[in-house]
């Protein structure tokens, strides 16, 4: 098969990943084969390209936005071992978080995305970015039937964390909503909230994601320090920027709740208590997310039409599509198309 790997951890123009041809993988006892349909690019694949994240598994394949069909299953794999039977020619999801203990604290209480020993796909373990992929079955996911293959993929990280991310904003019924970067994850977050009867408000830098905003409904659009017009709720920073967060918490009313979604983050300048912290309002962080997270997230998929703005490159050209997301120079989302 044909895939990439990531060699030289370093910045994008220095080409990190190489494209290699390899032998197919075998799944292990409790996990599927999957053939790779497609597979979203995420900034999260910049951030272990790039060596932003720390190296977990040398030469790692990226991606964790794969849609794919299976084609083996491993020797343990049954309906009365795993949480939903799989059978070959399934069409099955793989995420970002791919294995927890089941045993911790964390795990027991229903918060398995703050599992100390969890493992992810595309950083601890290979992921999309070839033909062949692997996935305890577990961890696999039922997909909604009423999206292409292209549509699909973002939906397995930019709309799973994009869905958590809305859910620790605690935006109240019928309230406003600022999003701050309106990349993969923010333009399908929009929709959700929208369709949830939320009033949604737009910060980005990028022309092209403020007219696409506008094309969604946004209440309101503009640059991502701009004030929106009206005090908000609840916001989500999608951005990797820490200088927008005394941004955001600026543009909140009592009791708002600011959710960070990155998993990396530049500089947070000093704060002011009274004009950011003071009336009750809240900053929380967004780690991975829950198989129920992506369960409910992809039940809502299905049962409401989200317009997934999407970009496909073909697999042999990973590295330029990781180049064009760090340029800006698409919006939406990338996916790859073997």
């Amino acid at each position: 098969m044909v895939g990439w790997r990531v060699r030289r951890p370093g910045p994008i123009e220095t080409k990190p990943l190489d494209l290699v041809r390899e032998v197919i993988p075998g799944p292990g006892a409790d996990e599927l084969l999957v053939r790779v349909l497609a597979c979203g690019v995420c900034r999260t694949d910049l951030h272990v390209a790039e060596g932003d994240l720390a190296v977990h598994r040398a030469g790692v394949v990226p991606g964790h936005e794969v849609v794919g069909e299976v084609v083996a299953l491993g020797t343990q794999v049954d309906e009365r071992r795993h949480r939903a039977a799989f059978a070959v020619g399934d069409r099955v999801g793989i995420a970002w978080l791919r294995r927890t203990c089941g045993e911790c604290t964390y795990c027991l209480r229903g918060a398995e995305n703050l599992c100390p020993r969890s493992v992810y796909t595309g950083w601890d373990a290979d992921g999309g970015y070839a033909e062949f992929a692997t996935v305890p079955a577990d961890y696999a996911l039922h997909l909604p039937d009423n999206y292409s293959v292209s549509e699909t993929a973002p939906l397995l990280c930019a709309g799973i964390i994009g869905y958590r991310a809305l859910e620790r904003a605690a935006l109240p019924k019928g309230g406003r909503l600022g999003i701050y970067g309106f990349g993969g994850s923010g333009h399908i977050a929009a929709q959700v909230a929208a369709a949830r009867g939320a009033e949604v408000h737009v910060m980005t830098r990028d022309p092209a994601a403020r007219e696409l905003a506008t094309e969604l409904g946004a209440a309101s659009v503009q640059e991502s320090t701009q004030p929106p017009p009206a005090q908000l709720d609840s916001a989500i920073l999608f951005a990797p920027v820490g200088t927008l967060v005394p941004t955001a918490l600026a543009a909140l009313g009592r009791g708002g709740v600011l959710a960070i979604a990155g998993i990396q983050l530049s500089a947070i300048p000093e704060l002011d208590y009274q004009r950011h912290l003071f009336q009750e309002r809240e900053i929380r962080s967004v780690t991975a997310n829950t198989r129920a997270d992506a369960t409910e997230f992809l039940a809502f998929a299905a049962a409401h039409r989200i317009r997934v703005t999407a970009t496909d490159y073909p697999l042999d050209t990973a590295d330029r599509a990781l180049a064009d997301l760090a340029g800006g120079r698409f919006t939406g989302t990338a996916v790859l198309v073997p």
